[in-house]
């Protein structure tokens, strides 16, 4: 395998939250593949992310507010995502 498509786990995590917001070109994408499917850290990370992503994703639609969240909102928003970090496991 060539060492250009070989990469860390610190790129791996950049490139994975780059994914997420439509912004990682298809060679990192590529890239991001093969390392989740060789490393299950970075597996792990990938998904919760994804999961974290979805869920405020959803939330601010339903909402219809863009940047602030009030003490209560942030609280049911932690909570929703460590409830699904927790059904993961």
């Amino acid at each position: 395998m060539s060492k250009k498509f070989i990469i860390n786990c610190d790129e791996a995590t950049t490139i994975c939250n780059k994914s997420q917001y439509k912004e990682a070109s298809f060679w990192e994408i590529i890239k991001l593949r093969y390392h989740i499917f060789s490393c299950k850290l970075c597996r792990t990370y990938s998904k919760q992310n994804a999961t974290v992503t979805k869920i405020c994703s959803k939330h601010l639609h339903k909402t219809n507010k863009k940047y602030k969240l009030c003490k209560e909102e942030k609280e049911l928003l932690q909570t929703e995502v460590i409830k699904k970090i927790k059904d993961k496991h």
